[in-house]
């Protein structure tokens, strides 16, 4: 008998679990299925720009054999010079490092700094790789409250009294997913003053820093961190230029790096062990970079992001027992539910009743780690008249919907 290691007890990654497998079940017997469950634009109509791809293709002779384990230097240069427009000066192309996406680098990054019994501090809700990386390195993920009442903010008092000795970072989701929230200066200053009065690291997940809305400030947190706190910034071009599968990321090091020195060497010495990211992709990140955003004019209120964002968070409110604080950032939005009106117990199993009877697929808000069953996440990356009609469809489910204690989660035989 093989068993999975013990190292994956506390590694949970429920966006992608049992619901999803009824899900493609159902596909696989001939179902169609809306799945609004995993930010992935593409099968959406979300295409790349032509600029990007037409620069892999030229490098795709050049890009058969690794690069260095860092990455190619014109990307990482490409990089250092985004991060300077936005008044961060102090990177170097050697403090850049790029990745099979986002997802790697967190790994990466906590694979290097966790010691068993050592915490890090993730939001809750949280975007749940964070906490399975920190557990799956050796660490502790400690939840901080982020409070729905007050636009889903981190809440700083919750933070602090979260510190303990074995405390080494704190991890800041903005815009944030899976609430939409995006953080004003002054919320992360008081991040940033808890992180350099107790010596911690901050680990800034910006993936979705260019997509927001309205008059919404994205602020990236290495501007506020300085040369005082160890600020670890995580983005790259899944979401802004529509390119999930081509795996392209970056981790920047900004602050006193002279007091990290051993902490960078593990990352670099675990980069050097993946031998490099994808190649290919590595050559997108210049021509993303420069030139034309188009993503600006997709997330304006008249574009297509703005419009579905904005139908979508109006048709939720609209129904009975269901209520949601509007995004000002991201791809998706975290509605509550009325756990006493419809009876809900389970969220996974509110996410498998609706996949069944309506074949719309959403992820349970307890993926999130979130404790309670009333929440679910919603992405709005479809066309206006497909949310339309799938939020319809939401409504006529949980007119009639009370979910019985009896009910079986278990998924169906194939």
């Amino acid at each position: 008998m093989f068993t999975q290691s013990a190292k994956l007890a506390n590694v949970l990654y429920d966006i992608r679990g049992p619901v999803l497998e009824e899900a493609e079940r159902m596909e696989a017997a001939g179902t169609r299925i809306l799945k609004l469950n995993i930010g992935n634009p593409a099968p959406f109509g979300f295409e790349a720009p032509d600029s990007i791809l037409v620069d892999m293709i030229k490098h795709l002779p050049q890009a058969q054999g690794y690069s260095e384990s860092r990455g190619i230097l014109s990307a990482r240069r490409a990089v250092v010079q985004y991060y300077e427009t936005k008044g961060i000066r102090t990177l170097d192309a050697d403090d850049v490092y790029l990745g099979n996406g986002v997802s790697e680098l967190i790994t990466l990054a906590m694979q290097a700094l966790c010691d068993p019994g050592d915490e890090i501090l993730v939001p809750t809700p949280d975007y749940p790789l964070w906490t399975a990386s920190i557990a799956l390195a050796g660490g502790t993920p400690v939840h901080y409250r982020c409070a729905e009442e007050d636009g889903w903010n981190p809440d700083l008092e919750d933070i602090a009294a979260k510190i303990t000795p074995r405390t080494k970072g704190i991890v800041v989701i903005n815009p944030n997913n899976p609430t939409g929230a995006v953080y004003s200066k002054e919320l992360l200053e008081g991040i940033v003053a808890l992180a350099e009065q107790h010596g911690l690291a901050v680990f800034a997940d910006e993936i979705y820093e260019k997509i927001t809305y309205g008059d919404a400030q994205m602020i990236n947190m290495a501007t506020l961190t300085g040369d005082d706190v160890l600020c670890l910034t995580f983005s790259g071009l899944s979401k802004a230029y529509r390119i999930a599968g081509y795996r392209s990321g970056w981790l920047a090091i900004t602050g006193p790096k002279h007091r990290a020195s051993s902490y960078i060497e593990g990352i670099k010495l675990l980069a050097n062990m993946r031998m490099c990211a994808n190649v290919p992709a590595q050559h997108a990140i210049q021509a993303a970079l420069g030139g034309h955003q188009s993503i600006e004019d997709l997330v304006l209120p008249q574009g297509r992001l703005g419009a579905q964002m904005d139908l979508s968070a109006r048709k939720l409110n609209e129904i009975d027992g269901v209520e949601v604080t509007p995004a000002k950032g991201a791809l998706y939005l975290f509605a509550k539910l009325d756990t006493e009106r419809f009876g809900i117990v389970d969220d996974e199993r509110f996410a498998l009743d609706l996949l069944r009877e309506q074949r719309i697929l959403v992820s349970h808000g307890s993926a999130f780690n979130w404790n309670r069953p009333d929440h679910f996440r919603l992405v709005t990356l479809p066309g206006v008249e497909v949310l339309d009609e799938a939020l319809n469809r939401l409504a006529e489910f949980l007119d009639g919907y009370r979910q019985h204690a009896e009910r079986p989660l278990a998924v169906a035989a194939g």
